[in-house]
């Protein structure tokens, strides 16, 4: 990335700056570099962020394996990776976008951002897509005083009392789960000595797959969070774009997004194999 053109001087020599220099900056090349290293600085949080997210995982999965095992049969492959080709492409539009803000090229960046926010809706209309089966059969933890926090009516789940507060914990529909774990070990080509020792296991696995999805939800909940911060973010470029606010000497606002945004999407290359890609 190139640094913006320094501000003109005037016949006398004074520097003229521009409306777009802050007060407290003396030339925009110093503008350009300290919101660069404030942005990296905030992405390095970030990354520590999400790396405590990892160190968790990475200790229950090397703890439990066959929780994950059994917790990635019911997490569509398919939707995860076309919403990994959809960020992929928004990475791109995006890198597009800063280059012709570069170039001062105004169309080409709305257009840019544009194709991003397109992307990024699809992301979210998938991952809203996963989340709501899971939420019709259950399957997220303390849905029911998620439900009622909300001022929702839930049906009342196993482990729910009439008349009394939602149950706390992981109580999902366990003629779906049972379904799904069945099939796999079929798959799998599972041998199954003892019906009645058999459903005991599944019991026993199904309510640890509270675990799992604890572990997934927090996960890509909070990285949709980040993708909802980012339509904000690149929402706001797009007015701005709109109203002339950008050109080849200014353009640090769309560098900055355009690197929160590569993060973001970072995040999402880690998260698709380690829920996903579970064998």
């Amino acid at each position: 990335m190139t640094p913006e053109t320094p501000a003109p001087s005037d016949h006398a020599g004074h520097v003229k700056h521009p409306p777009w220099l802050a007060h407290h900056f003396d030339t925009p090349e110093q503008q350009f570099y300290s919101a660069k290293l404030g942005m990296w600085a905030f992405l390095l949080t970030e990354v520590l962020f999400f790396s405590g997210l990892f160190c968790a995982y990475a200790v229950y999965r090397r703890n439990h394996p066959d929780l994950f095992v059994d917790g990635h049969h019911f997490l569509n492959t398919i939707l995860g990776a076309v919403n990994t080709a959809v960020l992929l492409l928004s990475s791109f539009t995006m890198a597009w976008g800063v280059r012709c803000a570069q170039l001062g090229r105004t169309r080409g960046l709305i257009s840019c951002l544009f194709a991003t926010l397109l992307c990024a809706g699809v992301f979210l209309g998938i991952k809203y897509t996963e989340y709501k089966v899971k939420w019709d059969h259950h399957m997220v933890p303390g849905q029911a005083r998620i439900a009622a926090f909300f001022g929702a009516e839930p049906e009342l789940s196993e482990g729910a009392v009439p008349g009394e507060p939602p149950p706390r914990g992981f109580h999902p529909h366990k003629e779906h789960l049972e379904e799904t774990l069945r099939h796999a070990d079929s798959e799998a080509g599972v041998r199954v000595p003892s019906e009645a020792l058999y459903r005991t296991q599944l019991d026993e696995r199904i309510t640890r797959l509270g675990t799992f999805f604890g572990i997934y939800f927090c996960l890509t909940g909070l990285h949709a969070i980040h993708v909802i911060c980012g339509i904000i973010a690149i929402t706001w470029l797009l007015v701005r774009a709109f109203k002339g606010h950008f050109s080849a000497q200014h353009y640090t606002a769309v560098d900055c997004v355009g690197l929160y945004w590569h993060l973001v999407d970072l995040i999402w290359i880690y998260l698709f194999p380690l829920l996903y890609l579970i064998h």
